[in-house]
């Protein structure tokens, strides 16, 4: 009987495709049947830089080298984070409409998604920066743009003359990210400039373009001569171009928008990960498991060096050597016995910080930082 009941039910499949199961994450999904909705926190198509600008380069660049048809992308712009219904009110529009894949470019569109995601089991949710994830259809991801930072630290602690270099922060201490960036910033700075100290001036917001001015202005006033940033904007650059001092731009190159001002910027080229997640929906390799590229992976990296600025032989040589040691693994920035401004140590000698210790453990200044 069992041998009639297979023949049945293989000669169903065959004259009802419907019947067959439907499609869920980890199974391969046609590129046709693609269909992503992203979440941006401020409006990139109306901006030349920043962090929601560099999001949309590299889900453009996904779309070119996948083939993917404008009509299997759609968005949703401008999608406050201050509270969870605002994302879940987007997310769900989204979904409606059909989208399979679903990416949270945002830290604060974390709740949501974790919220979201065990009732739309057929949707994949990724999620930037964060830290949550779960067995079958969230995922996160994020790079070692500390890496970066530490090499822009180089450049900064290079050209500044009063050793006084200021950074404008989203957040303080309360946040790993952020943090780990500014020590990064701080020890490449030592390396060429021990008599340079950096200070961190909090905005307390990711995205606060008026703030974020406030913020650089008055590091400037203090005598810093560089102006580094972890924010979403490029006002911090602008600020250092009236000002007559130099900057390090954040997420895209921001030359355009200081062109005399901006000696290198910190790149995040999202379309690596992009196209490493769409590609394993297509072919059914698609896991949860959590991404977390490098200066390898060439999700993070600098701009080039802004013509208009003159750095001598020496500064390039002092870069590359520190490249090439990143990436073939000889150091990795926090690495061995570090000093905190506070007088404590951290690490240990030969061994390096954890990958969890570094994305969600760094709660201290390095020696050299200052936050006003």
């Amino acid at each position: 009987m069992r041998y009639i009941y297979f023949i049945l039910s293989f000669f169903t499949l065959l004259i009802f495709p419907s019947c067959q199961r439907e499609w869920k994450p980890g199974m391969p999904l046609a590129k046709e049947s693609i269909n992503i909705g992203v979440l941006h926190i401020s409006d990139p198509f109306a901006e030349s830089s920043g962090y929601a600008y560099a999001h949309q380069i590299g889900i453009f660049e996904m779309q070119r080298i996948l083939g993917l048809q404008d009509h299997q992308i759609q968005y949703r712009i401008n999608v406050d984070y201050s509270g969870p219904e605002n994302a879940e009110s987007a997310i769900r529009e989204l979904i409606a409409r059909g989208v399979n894949i679903l990416i949270a470019t945002s830290w604060g569109y974390m709740d949501a998604v974790e919220k979201l995601a065990p009732e739309f089991p057929d949707v994949i949710f990724a999620h930037a920066s964060g830290y949550r994830n779960n067995e079958t259809n969230f995922t996160n991801y994020f790079g070692r743009v500390y890496q970066a930072r530490y090499l822009s630290g180089i450049i900064a602690g290079l050209k500044s003359q009063t050793n006084n270099i200021g950074y404008v922060a989203a957040w303080g201490k309360e946040n790993s990210e952020v943090t780990g960036g500014i020590n990064a910033f701080a020890m490449g700075v030592e390396m060429v400039n021990p008599e340079a100290r950096v200070y961190v001036k909090v905005t307390h917001s990711w995205f606060d373009p008026m703030g974020e001015t406030l913020a650089a202005r008055e590091l400037i006033s203090m005598g810093c001569d560089v102006i580094a940033q972890h924010v979403d904007t490029a006002n911090p650059q602008i600020e250092a171009e009236r000002a007559g001092v130099w900057g390090i731009g954040y997420n895209t190159d921001m030359t355009n928008e200081a062109p005399n001002a901006v000696l290198t910027s910190v790149l995040w080229n999202w379309g690596a990960y992009y196209i490493f997640l769409v590609q394993s929906v297509i072919d059914g390799s698609f896991t949860t498991e959590p991404w977390y590229g490098s200066l390898t992976d060439g999700i993070i990296g600098l701009s080039p060096i802004n013509r208009a600025v003159q750095l001598d032989d020496e500064v390039i040589r002092i870069l590359e050597e520190e490249r090439r040691r990143i990436e073939t693994g000889m150091f990795d920035v926090f690495d061995g016995v570090m000093e905190t401004n506070d007088g404590r140590s951290i690490g240990r000698m030969g061994s390096r910080l954890s990958n969890n210790d570094i994305q969600f453990g760094i709660d201290w200044y390095y020696r050299t930082v200052n936050e006003l």
